[in-house]
């Protein structure tokens, strides 16, 4: 091998690294912030209410500054997070996996909210009454509906007036 297909060889071998580290450090930024784990003093951000002491899945966002909102339910985090009003900016939102978790004490199990699968019109109560109870696995929701009822949404398939606080859950006719 002569001494310019060597040198040829070698800065190809330093571009590719770079590019890979590059690459590497890029995904590296968009990972997403941990969760937090729900402790005696965790409340929710809309009411105060105590999440340990109620049933049905838990959430949570996360934002840029480091500051974490906790909801007592599922529900709470679209009421909030689909506000038109709402501007803060989210590194994550985590909702709890019902497949796995409790449903009278849900602990831990948590799973990134935009890829959760989501039943909605269900007859299982949550803290706060009608929840959107979140599942990481399609197949999973699609048990649970069958079996309490609901129809299974995606993330950005819940709307703003899915997600009221007063009632629009058990308002909507298409369930």
């Amino acid at each position: 091998m002569n001494r310019h297909s060597f040198k040829t060889i070698a800065a190809m071998a330093v571009t590719a690294l770079a590019i890979g580290l590059a690459a590497g450090c890029q995904n590296a930024s968009h990972a997403l912030p941990a969760p937090q784990e729900i402790s005696d003093s965790t409340v929710s951000v809309l009411d105060g209410m105590s999440l340990k002491e109620y049933p049905g899945p838990k959430a949570q966002m996360l934002y840029a500054d480091g500051h974490a909102d906790f909801f007592c339910d599922t529900l709470g985090l679209f009421s909030v997070y689909l506000r038109p009003e709402h501007d803060r900016k989210v590194s994550a939102m985590y909702v709890q996996d019902m497949g796995a978790a409790d449903w009278r004490h849900p602990e831990g199990h948590w799973i990134d909210a935009t890829q959760a699968i989501y039943v909605v019109g269900s007859k299982k109560l949550g803290a706060m009454g009608q929840t959107f109870v979140s599942f990481a696995r399609e197949s999973d929701a699609g048990q649970f509906a069958k079996s309490e009822g609901g129809k299974l949404y995606h993330f950005n398939q819940i709307t703003s007036d899915m997600a009221t606080t007063d009632g629009g859950v058990v308002k909507d006719q298409n369930m």
